[in-house]
């Protein structure tokens, strides 16, 4: 599949390619566009620390390229491909070094949230890195019962919060099955973050959520540019450039490299709504 020229003419709207260089040059377009950009190396649930170690090192020369070239972008990871399920004081060290880097830079890392599986140990690597460097902040999904504790912690500390629905199939007992819930714990959690988060990011498609953040911000007075919209490379190219030219900031979430195969066929695994949310975008501008 991963050869096939089929495959990937569906993956190429979605991926910005296996190269760290083809990388780099869409997220150069996209800035062109106003927007701005989260780079993600795909690549999860490594079998080996010299896996992770490599995930590492190719992070790292991601931050270096960054800085050289003058693209305005960040990275987003996981720690999965860190080596979490391996040693977690090996990933520790793994992702310090690249937060370290990030500070170095004038920089910042995002630490994905993977399932709830990883939740309490994601928020306390990344709370203990922020308490050393800053530049770096995490995600909190809002079919989680847990995400306002959570969220409340994290603003107390200011760490800034990416907030999103969820993506992986969780257990009723932590997670709430009906769409409709998961929306409103979203707008509840995005009201919390306007006002007492530093800089959030919302990352949605749903144009009914973006609205309603579009209005709390205005009833709170929060400035366009003391928050972003975050969006898929690829999905909603006309919302994309209708929030640019109405002044907010947007953040695209970019993903490349070789395990582009694995990184669709464990999304739609997780969630079989992904299949028709992909299939329907592939229609649209």
């Amino acid at each position: 599949m991963e050869t096939s020229p089929l495959a990937w003419r569906l993956a190429s709207r979605f991926i910005a390619g296996e190269r760290l260089s083809q990388a780099l040059e869409t997220a150069r377009r996209i800035n062109g566009e106003g927007i701005l950009v989260t780079l993600d190396r795909l690549g999860e649930h490594v079998t080996s620390l010299e896996e992770a170690a490599q995930a590492r090192d190719g992070y790292l020369e991601t931050l270096d390229e960054l800085a050289r070239s003058g693209i305005n972008a960040n990275v987003s990871i996981k720690l999965t491909q860190f080596g979490i399920d391996l040693s977690e004081p090996a990933c520790r060290q793994n992702v310090e070094q690249l937060v370290r880097r990030a500070a170095e830079l004038g920089n910042f890392v995002r630490v994905d949230m993977e399932s709830s599986d990883y939740t309490d140990r994601t928020l306390s690597l990344v709370q203990d890195l922020h308490a050393r460097y800053g530049a770096v902040g995490t995600v909190i999904q809002s079919y989680l019962y847990r995400s306002r504790k959570d969220i409340e912690l994290l603003c107390a500390r200011k760490i800034r919060v990416r907030l999103c629905k969820g993506a992986y199939l969780e257990p009723a007992r932590v997670a709430y099955p009906r769409k409709p819930d998961v929306d409103s714990n979203y707008v509840r959690l995005m009201e919390t973050l306007l006002r007492y988060g530093p800089y959030p990011a919302f990352a949605t498609h749903d144009e009914r959520i973006i609205e309603a953040t579009r209005r709390t911000a205005a009833r709170l007075g929060v400035a366009p540019d003391g928050f972003e919209f975050q969006m898929l490379y690829g999905i909603r190219r006309d919302l994309q450039e209708r929030l640019v030219r109405e002044g907010y900031r947007l953040r695209l979430y970019v993903p490349f490299g070789t395990a582009w195969y694995p990184y669709f066929m464990r999304r739609l695994a997780e969630r079989p709504a992904n299949l028709f949310f992909l299939m329907r975008n592939l229609f649209r501008r």
